[in-house]
């Protein structure tokens, strides 16, 4: 008996189970995706596993529906594998210890992996039944999806004939995605020479800014503080002459910084202006940044006079010019969708290394030439300076389709079970359908889920309820199709 067996709809909760009970964490999927391969053997369906081991697995269609074009049924089979301090479980070799407290379906000291074990449950209720309404299914589990969307990267879908794709991939219940943005990491890095100098050094941390996700929170206006710390150096260099021993900041590239810390060799004799000017700036910064991020805060240190290895001039001049001028946050707005960032980026990480100053910038948007013309002009800033720029972990945006039948077969459906208007909307993130668009001519696309919480962490939760009200949703969406 299983934590669930008294659950509606049986057949998804079983399923959900059964991948639980298999370590699949993003790097280790060989199990799972052995498993559906044998789930397709052992109902004589059609199924392709490739090399990375993702799995398409193809069913026909139900008595009436053999004339109706293909859909297809996507989502990951990887999870996010983190488990509190005091869990002693292997994740790479043991499955999950599934809890039901009330509405919500949780794991003992560990993430849930609803995101998106929630999307392969859905599919393989829906390729078990005898009994469903449904076009031909092509059903596409991928790998990989939560370190960089690897699998549907990789994969090969030129045998597939649908042109209509339900991704499974959202965590809020009457919320149907229809757009997200396509983004690349940008590295640029700027070389530079040392020189010794006999000078102070002034230590600089700035802390405690809200931060948060480049997509979902870039709208907010929330200070950068690798950006901060520019603006603060620029003043420093302009008034009292510095120089850059080092700068460091952030954590992701597609994380917005809360922290960034720099020392910096300045005269013996402009120490207190320097501290003045710094506090001074920083000031303005609070002032100006009081709504969005309350808690920043701002340490100096000054070390003893020593002989210390510095950026040259040149190099500490090109080093802030460039983080106070290359362009940081919302680009521009959808003007076909309200409240909707079209285009963005941010200088998530800031390092200094052995021969040159990194800025990693993770860059966004849903117009594929908006997003090629940012990176050119990072390009372009970049080597004015003398300084080069790497492209990696590129994928494309998903553009908003104004004439969709997907979405208003879904729209329809929702209505008719609920009796309410769902909400459509884009969002300023990557998700696995901007690499399926692109690969699929005049691909119409949705994606859409239950309600899970505080995905993966150990807090995350899958709401029952809405599993099952969900279920429901994607049935009359399948037998709707028609």
């Amino acid at each position: 008996m299983g934590v669930l067996d008294n659950k509606e709809p049986k057949k998804v909760f079983s399923f959900f189970e059964e991948i639980a009970a298999i370590p699949h964490g993003s790097g280790n999927v060989e199990q799972i995706s052995n498993y559906l391969v044998d789930f397709a053997k052992k109902r004589n369906l059609k199924y392709r596993q490739d090399e990375k081991l993702n799995v398409i697995i193809w069913k026909d269609a139900s008595t009436g529906y053999e004339k109706t074009e293909p859909v297809i049924l996507q989502g990951h089979m990887d999870m996010v594998a983190v488990k509190t301090e005091d869990c002693s479980k292997n994740m790479e070799m043991e499955g999950l210890d599934l809890e039901v407290n009330g509405d919500m379906l949780s794991a003992k000291g560990t993430s849930l992996g609803g995101d998106d074990a929630i999307a392969v449950a859905y599919a393989l209720a829906v390729l078990d039944s005898d009994e469903i309404k449904h076009p031909p299914i092509e059903a596409v589990f991928t790998v990989d999806e939560e370190i960089g969307l690897l699998g549907a990267e990789f994969i090969d879908v030129s045998d597939l004939k649908g042109k209509k794709l339900l991704n499974m991939d959202s965590e809020d219940e009457g919320i149907f995605t229809v757009s997200c943005a396509g983004g690349a990491t940008v590295e640029c890095l700027l070389s530079f020479n040392t020189e010794p100098i006999n000078a102070k050094v002034i230590e600089i941390r700035i802390d405690g800014f809200s931060g948060g996700h480049s997509g979902s929170e870039i709208h907010k206006q929330r200070a950068n503080a690798n950006c901060i710390m520019g603006r603060i150096l620029l003043n420093v260099f302009q008034n009292a002459g510095m120089r850059i021993i080092a700068i460091n900041g952030g954590e992701k590239d597609n994380a917005i910084p809360k922290f960034c810390e720099a020392a910096i060799a300045v005269n013996p004799e402009v120490v207190d202006k320097v501290k003045d000017i710094i506090e001074k700036t920083f000031e303005e910064v609070k002032e100006e940044y009081k709504t969005t991020d309350p808690d920043a805060s701002i340490l100096t240190n000054v070390m003893p006079d020593n002989m210390y290895e510095a950026l040259s001039g040149p190099a500490t001049l090109s080093t802030i010019i460039t983080l106070v001028n290359m362009p940081d946050g919302v680009q521009r707005m959808n003007p076909d969708v309200p409240d909707m960032v079209q285009t963005s980026l941010n200088l998530g990480i800031l390092r200094t290394e052995k021969n040159a100053v990194k800025l990693s910038y993770s860059v966004r948007s849903s117009k594929e030439s908006e997003k090629r013309f940012l990176i050119e002009k990072l390009r372009s800033l970049t080597e004015i300076f003398g300084g080069q720029v790497n492209v990696h972990g590129e994928y494309p945006g998903w553009e908003y389709k104004e004439d969709s039948k997907l979405r208003d077969v879904a729209v329809a459906a929702y209505k008719e079970l609920y009796f309410k208007e769902p909400v459509v909307e884009g969002i300023h993130a990557g998700l696995e359908c901007g690499l399926f668009a692109g690969k699929i001519k005049d691909l119409d696309a949705i994606s859409f889920g239950p309600d899970i919480e505080n995905i993966h962490t150990t807090n995350e939760e899958l709401s029952i309820l809405s599993t099952e009200r969900t279920w429901k949703l994607l049935l009359k969406i399948l037998e709707m199709l028609k």
